[in-house]
């Protein structure tokens, strides 16, 4: 009978601490004192050794998606590259972008993150001194961690070529940022459009960015993401099921 009692304190034990999975998988801690400091009993050694079975298995998880983007971003950044030099700051700005987004998600447990947030993590780098460059509005929704890491690189690399070459090159020019959340088709939109910066002529070749922002993201969002390259700015439009933009990662 006592043996039944323990059982079932284990198995009530594990299920509060299911709960915590997200915040979890990202703590690198024994899992019994992270529960300790959340106030819950963790003395059953077998449910605390499940939890950190769990642990490690979502930590596995996390870690092997990131050195594949990381290898993706470092083999196409130096591909496309026209030197070392350029390689490696490119490499560098790029990780220092999904490291922004990890800070983001990790402050939601790794759960989701709001529109604005993920907006303002990308931008804000490259809005200096608070110059308001940036003009965000539209939809407030919540935005699942694979989509807020994919959402966070492709305006970097917008902000990126902004600040190279389209409005935020200048003293003058500024970036729209527009959602839309269609609830009758359950389809949520992103415009970006750059104006009051200097002529723009269509770059003569695809270089990483595009093909991330075109090709990577509208793919894993299952959606459409189009650049356009218009004299009076840089226009660009995502397309995607709001089912999509909300899932977790598997």
């Amino acid at each position: 009978m006592a043996s039944d009692h323990t059982s079932i304190k284990a198995d009530a034990l594990e299920a509060e601490n299911t709960g915590l999975r997200q915040m979890l998988a990202q703590a690198g801690i024994d899992a019994s004192h992270l529960l300790a400091k959340a106030g819950i009993d963790a003395t059953e050694q077998e449910a605390a050794a499940r939890l950190q079975r769990l642990l490690l298995e979502e930590l596995h998880h996390r870690v092997k998606n990131t050195l594949a983007t990381v290898i993706a971003i470092t083999s196409q950044s130096l591909k496309s590259a026209t030197s070392m030099e350029q390689g490696q700051e490119s490499i560098a700005h790029r990780l220092i972008a999904l490291g922004r987004a990890h800070d983001l998600l990790l402050q939601t447990s790794w759960a989701s993150a709001s529109l604005p947030e993920v907006v303002r993590a990308a931008t804000g780098p490259f809005d200096t001194a608070g110059a308001g460059r940036f003009i965000v509005k539209g939809a407030e929704i919540n935005v699942g961690p694979a989509a807020v890491l994919s959402l966070a690189l492709a305006l970097n690399e917008l902000c990126t070529n902004a600040i190279k070459f389209g409005a935020l090159s200048n003293a003058t020019g500024h970036v729209e940022i527009t959602s839309v959340l269609d609830e009758k088709t359950q389809r949520f939109k992103l415009f970006w459009e750059e104006k009051g910066g200097p002529l723009v002529k269509k770059p003569t070749r695809h270089s990483f960015g595009t093909n991330l922002i075109e090709s990577s993201l509208a793919r894993l969002l299952h959606g459409d993401a189009r650049l356009r390259f218009e004299p009076s700015g840089v226009i660009c439009e995502f397309d995607f099921p709001l089912a999509a933009l909300s899932a977790l990662p598997n």
